[in-house]
């Protein structure tokens, strides 16, 4: 068995292996920077009406400022809850947005104090809308859900958070 060798051109292995890594190193950084911060956003189950909701938790400026921008959708069984450290008017604009909701805004019992529905994200930021009272919470809905779901003035949401985390 006679076998024979023929030098393979090192260089053009090389360059492929260097396009691949470098395809590879940027899909890497791309889902690093966009779609990794989405998945390990804190969540948690938030019961308001006659729904339950899969919901992610804004716990700091950062968070609370970008909401829902950039989002594509919410499925019915989807909510956005922002946190502050203290009650307040919180204002919450329509920067970004991409689709229509209801906004639900939470005493410091959990309790809705005010409800604005269908918001259209064609409003931007030239209008804030800001609730009658105080709150310490702001719940982002699907437009719609607000009457699909039984929620109202005076309803108590239920959801778990450790109140240290919120910045």
């Amino acid at each position: 068995m006679l076998m024979i060798f023929r030098k393979q051109s090192t260089s053009g292995s090389l360059s492929a292996v260097l396009i691949i890594s470098g395809v590879l190193l940027v899909v890497g950084v791309t889902f690093l920077m966009v779609f990794l911060p989405r998945i390990l956003w804190p969540t948690t189950t938030l019961r308001l009406g006659d729904g339950v909701f899969n919901t992610r938790l804004a716990l700091n400026n950062d968070n609370r400022e970008k909401g829902l921008s950039g989002v594509e959708k919410l499925n019915s069984d989807q909510a956005l809850l922002m946190a502050y450290p203290s009650e307040g008017e919180w204002g919450i604009w329509m920067k970004d947005m991409l689709f229509p909701i209801d906004i639900v805004w939470l005493d410091n019992d959990k309790r809705v104090i005010y409800i604005v529905k269908n918001v259209s994200p064609d409003e931007g930021v030239s209008i804030t809308r800001k609730p009658n009272a105080p709150a310490k919470y702001v719940v982002e809905l699907p437009a719609g859900t607000v009457d699909n779901k039984s929620i109202s003035v005076n309803k108590v949401a239920i959801f778990q958070l450790n109140l240290d985390d919120i910045e």
